[in-house]
Order: structure tokens, then sequence, then C-alpha cells
């Protein structure tokens, strides 16, 4: 072999594996896919592709093995991505996107899954303030840096609210505390907001007029760089369980009610509230702005991040 025959050669032998490493992993070599399993508030495609195993068999073929993994917490899931033991986020609330790109943790949203306007309330006790106007000087418990906390600000700056104490708490905590008569006002939703009212509490407002809640899927940036046929694929399950659910609706509330162990009337209601959705449109982009510029206020955030930033190439905007 010649010195021109040698160097062609060691040539081709660097630049296979360089072009391997730039192209990431490929679709082939991929056996697993970790998905979280988000069933609150009451996701129904999430449900529904996991309790039918529509996934499973959407890719049997590939030899993909998929596994559910019950992270419920944005953040959480936020992490998990950032570790790479979670290639999908099934549902994420829009605030825990934006706080993960904004510390440098890469992750696309890749589609819609609900726009739950009527999910997210403030809630007050039996005897507790009957009007928005009675919450001035008054506390409110519930989850700082979400949608429901977003809810809290524009009501207080909507409405001309002074002194309205916010405490942070989880939402199991926020209802025990509203129910026990410790704070005069919960932050809740999906469930908590159907066990509060049979317990006698009472529905001061929902986020309709004040906040566009806007629920996602999310993959981290390197994933769907790396395998944009997998997220189409997850992509086109989602919307056949959206016609599904759509074309078989009691069918698919049994799912549910099973699924979050309520009843087949609860399950209806959740999913009146639910706004479950299929194209994603550019008042969601608006939305974004908003949410961006709430998480600045707060000082939860810091740079620049922008709508474009946080929305694959995959999405169609309507």
């Amino acid at each position: 072999m010649n010195i021109r025959k040698m160097s062609l050669l060691l040539m081709v032998l660097i630049l296979i594996p360089l072009s391997l490493f730039a192209g990431g992993q490929k679709d082939e070599d991929l056996t697993e896919l970790n998905i979280s399993y988000v069933k609150s508030p009451f996701n129904l495609q999430v449900m529904v592709m996991k309790e039918q195993g529509l996934l499973e068999k959407e890719f049997a073929s590939d030899g993909i093995t998929v596994n559910w993994h019950e992270i419920t917490s944005g953040a959480k899931q936020a992490e998990a991505m950032a570790a790479g033991s979670l290639d999908i986020a099934s549902v994420m609330n829009t605030a825990s996107v934006i706080i993960a790109n904004s510390a440098g943790n890469n992750v696309d949203i890749i589609d819609i899954v609900s726009r739950p306007t009527d999910t997210f309330t403030i809630m007050t006790g039996e005897n507790g303030p009957a009007t928005l106007a009675e919450l001035s000087g008054k506390t409110v418990a519930g989850p700082k840096g979400t949608v429901l906390h977003q809810l809290l600000e524009s009501v207080i700056q909507k409405e001309g609210l002074r002194d309205v104490s916010h405490v942070s708490m989880g939402l199991p905590q926020a209802q025990t505390a509203l129910l026990a008569g410790k704070v005069d006002a919960a932050l809740l939703a999906a469930a908590l907001v159907l066990k509060t009212r049979d317990a006698g509490g009472q529905i001061l407002t929902t986020s309709e007029g004040y906040v566009q809640p806007l629920l996602v899927s999310v993959s981290p940036r390197s994933f769907t760089e790396a395998h944009p046929d997998v997220i189409e694929r997850y992509r086109r399950v989602q919307s056949q369980t959206h016609e599904y659910i759509v074309n078989n609706l009691e069918d698919a509330l049994a799912i549910g009610a099973a699924a979050q162990d309520i009843s087949s009337e609860d399950a209806l209601d959740l999913y009146n509230r639910s706004g479950m959705a299929a194209d994603f449109t550019e008042s969601d982009v608006e939305g974004l702005k908003k949410d961006i510029q709430f998480l600045k206020d707060l000082e939860m955030i810091e740079g620049s991040v922008r709508p474009e930033d946080l929305i694959s190439g995959v999405i169609d905007v309507q």
C-alpha cells in the first residue's frame, strides 16, 4: 500500500468515530425509552397511553423497552433529564421548563398537553373570605414559583389587594392548613379542589381571566437532536390518543378514573376542567412570554430566556 492510500485510510478511520460522536446516539442503538408518568391534575392522554400500552406497541418492533417513572414534580423531572435518566417528561408546567433552561439545563417543549384554566383555583374554607376583595390582609398557602403562585400574584395586581401573605407549601399541606383553619385561603388544583369542596370549601376563583396555564411534554435537547424520529413518533401516538379520547370519551374516562382511583363522576368533572389540547398556538407563545416575565419579577431566573429558545422545531405553531 502506497503512502497516499495509507493516508486516506488513516483519515477515514479518524473521521468515522468523529462523525458518530457528532451525530449522537443512533436510533438503532436505542434500547430503552424512559418517560415520566404524570397523572395529575388529570392528564388523560398520558393515562390512556400508559394504561393501554400504546407506546410499548409503537416501539416494540424496534426492540425499544418503554420504562415509565412516576415523577410528578416539574423540578424533579428537570433534574432527571439533566442526569440523563429521563428521555421524555410527559407533562411539565411551563414555569419548570423556563427555570430549567435558565439554569443551563436545556430542555425542549415537544408537544402540548393541556390548557387547564379551570383546574387551578384559589379556595377558602366554609367560613372564610367570600370574595377576592376580602383576601386583603389575609394568608394564602400554596406552592411558590408555580402557575398557582402566578394566579395569586395576578389576582393581587388586578384586584388591587393589599397585604396578602403567601406561605409556600405543597398542595396537600395547603389543603390541610386550609381545612384546619390555619390559613385563610389555599392555592389548590384538580382532585384536591373536589375534595376540598366536598369538605365545605369554596372556590373564590379559577385562573380564568388571570393566568393561562399551559402543560407541555418536554425532552432534553440532546435527546431531541439525537432522536428526532423517536420524538415524532411519541407526538404521533399522543395525537392518536387525543383523537381516541374525543371519539371514545366514556371508555377513556373509565381508564382515567381507575388510574386515579376516583369516581366516574369526578373523572368527568376533572376532564371538563382539564383543557385537553392538541395544537400549540400563538397565544401559547404569548403565555410563555408572560411566564418568563413573572419568574424574572420573582427573581427566580436570571439571564435571557425567550419562547423560541424553549419550543422544539418539531412543533408547528398554529
